[in-house]
């Protein structure tokens, strides 16, 4: 059955890719969707019934050479289990849903055959993350995670004729290889200390690496610190943490589809799980916690405030991805990787509605997708107003305070920022503030989303107004879906993941030491506590209420007052612009540099000019050397046999 979860999109992939000349372009999407939904049955059968220890299913022998020796074969387990169905779920459901949105995509010419192709690019896609959650051993991890970059690469930039498009795809690829080289470096350090790259190998040298230490930048590093912070480097990439983040909004570029596969549930979450599956080294390296700790709530902090102010419906929900996923890093760092994965679980649901949603939105309003020239829509689509609705009161954190009633994010969310209170640390302290503040900006956010697009007056296009329908069933199915997750999954599961069987839940997957009692703490805080986010939440509600339905002049009229403030956020503190001063204009100047003064005046000018110079003038000297005279030749030897003779005799005297 786990054969066939892991293997299933990679065929609908390939008959999609290769065979649709053979079989049709319709009949190729529709079996490779048909398979994506197989897969997530049967996840979902694996999900409910895995109540025993870890299991290792061999495929096959994979690589072996000297030392190094690895068998592709599948880690099952809960953290396995929770993945699977994330991924396989949202991904069918992406499937159906494109069959609807990319009908009359106006991006391509007529008669052109790309569906099959964008089918084949999203199979492709969860078959290489489905390879990343069931590794085994970290080569197995890294194949996936690689595959996972390519696709997104080919996704991204699917509208191959916008240079916009073409340009977000490859800033996806090389931001990602930059935290890809920390990862690699990681998994090259646990082998020279292990002498393995198998989980089990691993896990079990977490105590010993403790006492390791390890030279590198000319300073004296704990083996343990340093290796599981370049496994967090690559994570920071994959998760668009703060620093590597720039990625994320303009990966939006892709179709709409691609944007809720990637943001929700798939290569985003995928930093994550590396954190949760490494928990047996994390465990032991708590500077390194600590560090994620503040990398997670920052994160969150800063892309609220981002979201503030974005007008783009898409970009909107992005930095609300980024902040969500700051979240979990923030719950993984002060070891409440349970909370982490829960958020993961629940985030997959309503976020990957959002996304839909908004897609359902752009369609119906003949892809426009400033949030300005909107307006008044919840009459003409109605369906996609309640889903969005739900989304919005999901990942807002709606719920009955102090019990255990409410949308799926009003449990997790509330999960992990209880975590980073009862951490009782410093850094838990910082994470706690600022994703308590954080969790105010989601609500004044995703609520003026809601305003700005479901109510008020018909703004911009008229004509577009007019025109706007509801999208089709195809598209309207998974959102009805989607939504009953983000209603129903955090009560359902609040006891398994966060609960009082968190343990029997997570049995061996997810490794707590001796002294981490953070989930125990977190279930004896008082009410302030675990109010505090119900409240930051409200008070987001009534401000955005206030600013977009009540006095909805004050947004612009704020914005002049405060324009130094309003322009750093709108311009996402200029992190683009920096470093493209730093790294790529730098890099420009130095390639300068190296081609004037390099190329120019030491090769071109020096030793090209020297040979220029120097060797025609002494192949001339060497030229008259070669007189053709005999008594040139015999003077030439007697001077030689006189240098040697003079040689043997200082050199007998000595």
């Amino acid at each position: 059955m786990e054969q066939l979860v892991l293997f299933l999109p990679l065929i609908g992939s390939i008959i999609c890719g290769f065979g649709y000349k053979y079989v049709g372009e319709f009949a190729a999407t529709a079996f490779a969707t048909g398979l994506l939904f197989i897969a997530a049955i049967l996840s979902w059968v694996i999900f409910i019934n895995f109540h025993g220890p870890t299991e290792q299913i061999y495929i096959m022998r994979w690589i072996e050479s000297g030392e190094l020796s690895s068998f592709w074969a599948i880690r099952l387990d809960r953290l396995t289990s929770i993945m699977l169905i994330v991924v396989t779920t949202v991904s069918a459901l992406v499937h159906f849903y494109s069959f609807g949105y990319m009908s009359d995509d106006p991006n391509w010419k007529d008669g052109e055959s790309y569906k099959p192709r964008f089918f084949a690019y999203l199979s492709f896609f969860t078959f290489a993350m489905l390879m990343l959650v069931t590794s085994d051993n970290l080569l197995q991890m890294f194949f996936g995670w690689e595959g996972v970059g390519v696709a997104s690469y080919l996704l991204i930039g699917f509208y191959w004729r916008k240079s916009s498009a073409n340009s977000a795809a490859m800033k996806a690829f090389i931001v990602n290889r930059v935290g890809d080289f920390g990862f690699a470096l990681g998994i090259f350090g646990l082998f020279y200390f292990t002498g393995s790259i198998n989980f089990n190998d691993i896990f079990a040298a977490g105590p010993s690496l403790k006492s390791e230490n390890i030279e590198f930048l000319w300073m004296e590093w704990s083996a343990i610190e340093l290796l599981t912070f370049l496994l967090f480097i690559g994570a920071m990439g994959k998760s668009a943490q703060l620093f590597l983040h720039t990625w994320l909004p303009d990966a939006m570029e892709g179709p709409t589809p691609v944007s809720a596969l990637i943001h929700a549930a798939t290569m985003v979450t995928a930093g994550v799980f590396l954190v949760c599956r490494m928990s047996p080294l994390f465990e032991y390296a708590p500077n390194t916690l600590a560090f994620v700790t503040v990398i997670g709530a920052t994160s969150a902090f800063i892309a609220a405030t981002i979201g503030l102010v974005q007008n783009d419906i898409k970009r909107v929900i992005a930095y609300s991805t980024m902040s969500q996923l700051g979240y979990m890093f923030a719950a993984a760092g002060v070891g409440a990787y349970q909370a982490a994965m829960f958020h993961l679980f629940t985030h997959a649901f309503f976020k990957a509605m959002l996304f839909l949603g908004a897609g359902s939105v752009i369609h119906a309003m003949h892809h426009e997708q400033d949030m300005r020239n909107y307006g008044a829509l919840r009459k003409k689509i109605p369906y996609t107003f309640v889903a969005m609705l739900i989304g919005t009161l999901a990942i807002t954190g709606v719920g009955v305070p102090l019990t255990h009633i409410g949308f799926a994010g009003f449990l997790s969310k509330d999960a992990v920022i209880e975590s980073t209170y009862a951490a009782h640390s410093l850094v838990g302290s910082y994470a706690f503030w600022l994703l308590v503040g954080a969790a105010a900006m989601t609500s004044f956010y995703s609520w003026r989303l809601i305003f700005l697009t479901f109510y008020g007056s018909p703004r911009g296009d008229i004509e577009k107004h007019n025109h706007a329908h509801e999208s089709p069933f195809s598209m309207v199915i998974p959102l009805i879906v989607l939504a009953i997750g983000s209603i129903f999954s955090g009560m359902i599961w609040f006891e398994d993941f966060f609960g009082h069987h968190y343990n029997e839940f997570f049995g061996s997957s997810v490794y707590l030491s001796p002294e981490n009692h953070v989930i125990e703490h977190a279930h004896h805080l008082d009410n302030w506590v675990k109010l505090s986010p119900f409240l930051a939440m409200t008070f987001g509600l009534v401000l955005s209420w206030v600013f977009y339905i009540r006095y909805p002049s004050w947004p612009s009229r704020l914005a002049n007052t405060f324009q130094p403030l309003h322009s750093l956020l709108y311009n996402k503190y200029y992190f683009d612009e920096a470093y493209d001063f730093i790294f790529i204009k730098g890099s420009n100047a130095l390639g300068r540099v190296f081609w004037r003064i390099g190329d120019g005046w030491i090769i071109d000018g020096g030793l090209n000019g020297l040979a220029l110079r120097l060797i025609p003038y002494l192949t001339k000297l060497s030229g008259k050397m070669q007189s053709g005279f005999m008594y040139h030749y015999a003077f030439a030897m007697f001077i030689g046999l006189g240098v040697l003779l003079s040689w043997f005799v200082i050199k007998g005297v000595n």
